[in-house]
């Protein structure tokens, strides 16, 4: 486990660029831009091109061969762009060389986000991911925390700091995975030449692959939904002043980071479908409740209720679906998972904004309920049982045509 806390630092850098990006870059754009839609709009670029770029950038890194192995190329060009442009964003003159910016940042990042977590994978025996997603997972959280914390500092200090050493971490992390994690060595299994067919996407889209990518969509969509409009819904349904309701959902964010790693270890011992039922099941509860109840404590509580259950989810499904495939699609996984999640995030705030509009702010919830009961129906009806290669055999049977 050694390898994970040091691979981590990648997934480590990429949530303090994130967690800064989501911050402060709408204050840039406020200076330009009075509409807060189109705000909205220009800060879902990073979603597009997770859409479209990574699923292929994944896909490419499955084909990749030199001598420094499948991933690292990707991060050797990504990381360095990506660092330059997160460190000149808040220089921008003007509204267009902000865009460019911006642009260009997300651009960079698309390189290696999909390479860096496939890392996870390619060196961790599948009895082990799980455990070694939730130690990415939680230096992904320290991550954002620790650039909420310093990073506000930084930025009352001037607004270029926190963006110079977001990009200075970025390029730390790389050195430091470039001088520890060596893919041909420690891959857990590394083939110099890739079968012709093996990292089609259609080659991939067998039952149980298509099944639990519904899953993901369904959960990501109560999950992005209920993150980006519960500060609307504590203040205007609740009655909360914006500083309660924003900092209610630091519960939630805490006890996922908190539970990250016993996640992982538990859905080691238990499966990982097991435990990702458990945490729909919960995360169901907990959003039908949140509508009844009327305590601020009470809210709390419950939010991180909620994230202990979002941990159960969360850490187990992306070891799931790396599981449900051959080790040389690996890329292509992390590719497909960051598409449907990607989907989720774009389409689900102006969906449950539209009900809201609809039906008033009660409805967020119900309506995350009923997202998280058809992602409880999907994965009921997956049979994997989580045995490596039988599986695979298992679902070969069912591939799509």
């Amino acid at each position: 486990m050694k390898k994970t806390w040091l691979l981590g630092f990648g997934f480590f850098s990429i949530s303090i660029t994130w967690a800064l990006y989501n911050a402060f870059v709408p204050f840039f754009l406020e200076k330009y831009i009075s509409s807060v839609a189109w705000i909205g709009f220009f800060m879902t670029i990073d979603n597009y091109f997770a859409l479209f770029l990574q699923p292929w950038i994944g896909r490419r890194s499955d084909r990749t061969r030199t001598r420094l192995g499948r991933r690292m190329p990707y991060l050797l060009i990504g990381m360095p762009l990506g660092a330059l442009f997160t460190a000149i964003l808040p220089f921008h003159t003007s509204l267009a060389t902000l865009l460019i910016f911006m642009v260009l940042m997300n651009l960079s990042m698309s390189l290696y986000r999909s390479p860096t977590i496939s890392l996870m994978p390619d060196i961790t025996e599948e009895r082990r991911r799980t455990r070694a997603n939730g130690i990415i997972n939680f230096m992904g959280g320290v991550g954002a925390i620790l650039a909420f914390a310093a990073g506000s500092m930084l930025y009352n200090t001037h607004e270029s700091l926190p963006f110079i050493a977001a990009a200075a971490v970025t390029l730390i992390s790389l050195f430091i995975l470039l001088k520890f994690i060596q893919e041909k060595r420690d891959a857990h299994t590394y083939v110099e030449e890739p079968s012709p067919t093996a990292t089609s996407f259609r080659s991939q889209l067998n039952r149980t692959t298509v099944l639990l990518l519904a899953a993901i969509f369904f959960w990501f969509v109560a999950y992005q939904g209920v993150e980006t409009l519960f500060t609307l819904y504590g203040k205007n349904e609740m009655g909360l002043t914006e500083a309660e309701a924003s900092f209610s959902l630091t519960f939630f964010s805490l006890a996922f980071v908190l539970f990250a790693i016993p996640s992982g270890w538990l859905g080691a011992k238990l499966g990982k479908k097991r435990m990702i039922l458990t945490g729909i099941c919960g995360l169901l509860i907990v959003f039908s409740l949140v509508p009844v109840v009327e305590s601020l404590i009470v809210l709390r509580a419950t939010l991180a209720i909620g994230g202990i259950f979002w941990a159960c989810i969360n850490i187990n499904s992306y070891p799931f679906v790396v599981s449900t495939g051959s080790e040389e699609s690996i890329g292509t996984r992390t590719g497909l998972y960051y598409l449907v999640s990607s989907l989720a995030a774009i389409s689900s705030p102006p969906l449950l904004g539209w009900l809201i509009d609809s039906a008033g702010y009660s409805v967020l919830f119900y309506s995350a309920a009923g997202s998280m009961l058809l992602a409880l129906i999907c994965m009921m009806m997956i049979r994997h049982t989580e045995t490596g290669a039988t599986d695979l055999q298992h679902d070969s049977s069912a591939q799509l045509s």
